[in-house]
């Protein structure tokens, strides 16, 4: 059984020409969901005519779209305001709530027998998973700027489209600009499997001053006795995409010098501490030194195990082709601005990716979808 609340229905708003405000629908090209527009969103709206409306149309619904008509309006609508709507919309008693987080920054806080999650709408980016009975999967520092433009350091950020510096710009943003860009709530669904929430971003004025792609990308994310992760990418414009893509996933362990990621023997990867050498691995990956590497052409299901937490932490993925393993380790750390002091210890990012040559080539029209899946078990 699904709960959902109204996803994405475009609306503009004018004036008729007998004076009274009139809706027009914008078309959407993604499949709708059968929904009800609650009694409150009606109110919010005044009118009638979109419960018809919608149910005639089944669209979906943009929140921010809407709530960027009101402020093009001329209507005082305070961040608070904004984020108060939202959770009307979108929120689901006793078991997901739209509020302000660190910074005033809107999130998603995530409740219910499988356990607790947040999701920010800054960079779509989860920041708590906290399976029942379990200890917090996620690392976030102490030192994070939560202000708009900055990267959250910690959870989970996405990076596209492209990862690290950009090979031809060097005053372009690391690892894209998604991540530091405020993204849409498309969706809160709770199912038997968890809790399901779905953002997306698209391109625009501020994307195209860094890269020409035309693009809409979404992050659906399952919190559940799992934490799923689906990137979905659509080049909506007329010629090729080329991108890169990562989910930049930092674990929190007990003493990063301490754990083992299984699943990597053998595994080519280029060392990005080293001048990208090409490197073979052999054996189990330990964290010795300042760790940035690329493992190349494998799909494989990778285990960090951290005996210290007594835990297994397991990214099984999909559509994914390299790896990526790094901590800055105490060097590499001392220039982070937003990592407080020995906190380097406390993480090792494990990301589900496709970057350098396995970097995405999209035709127009087309999608292409990136699964991360992580599960935690004792040791």
């Amino acid at each position: 059984m699904l709960r959902q609340v109204p996803q994405k229905l475009a609306l503009g708003m004018g004036v008729g020409e007998h004076g009274d405000e009139e809706f027009r629908y914008q078309k959407t090209i993604e499949r709708s969901t059968v929904q009800t527009i609650s009694p409150r969103l009606e109110g919010v709206l005044g009118l009638r005519r979109v419960r018809a409306a919608y149910r005639s149309e089944r669209r979906t619904l943009s929140s921010n779209k809407f709530l960027n008509n009101m402020l093009r309006e001329g209507l005082d609508i305070d961040s608070t305001s904004m984020v108060a709507e939202l959770d009307r919309r979108f929120g689901i008693p006793g078991v997901a709530k739209v509020c302000e987080g660190n910074g005033g920054l809107p999130r998603v806080l995530i409740s219910g027998s499988f356990g607790h999650g947040e999701m920010y709408l800054h960079g779509a980016q989860v920041t708590s998973w906290k399976p029942a009975g379990k200890n917090e999967v996620l690392f976030i520092s102490t030192k994070t700027r939560w202000e708009e433009g900055q990267a959250i350091r910690g959870g989970i950020p996405i990076c596209f489209p492209w990862f690290r510096a950009k090979a031809d710009d060097p005053h372009a943003p690391a690892h894209g600009f998604v991540r530091t860009k405020p993204w849409q709530l498309e969706s809160i669904v709770e199912t038997e499997f968890g809790v399901a929430v779905t953002m997306f971003t698209e391109s625009d004025e501020h994307t195209r001053r860094w890269w020409p792609g035309e693009f809409r990308l979404e992050h659906r994310v399952t919190f559940g006795s799992e934490l799923s992760l689906e990137v979905l990418c659509t080049n909506t414009g007329t010629t090729s995409l080329r991108f890169e893509e990562a989910l930049h996933t930092y674990n929190r362990v007990a003493d990063v010098e301490r754990v083992r990621l299984q699943g990597l023997n053998t595994v080519r990867f280029l060392d990005n501490t080293d001048s990208n050498r090409e490197k073979l691995q052999r054996g189990d990956v330990v964290i010795a030194s300042q760790t940035d590497n690329a493992y190349l052409d494998t799909s494989s299901t990778i285990d960090l195990s951290d005996a210290d937490m007594r835990r297994r932490i397991r990214l099984t993925k999909a559509n994914s082709l390299t790896t990526v393993v790094w901590n800055p380790w105490r060097e590499g750390a001392a220039g982070l601005r937003d990592l407080g002091e020995g906190e380097w210890k406390q993480f090792v990012c494990v990301e589900a990716s496709n970057v350098l040559d396995a970097a995405i080539h999209l035709p127009p029209g087309q999608e292409h979808r990136m699964i991360a899946i992580l599960s935690v078990e004792k040791l």
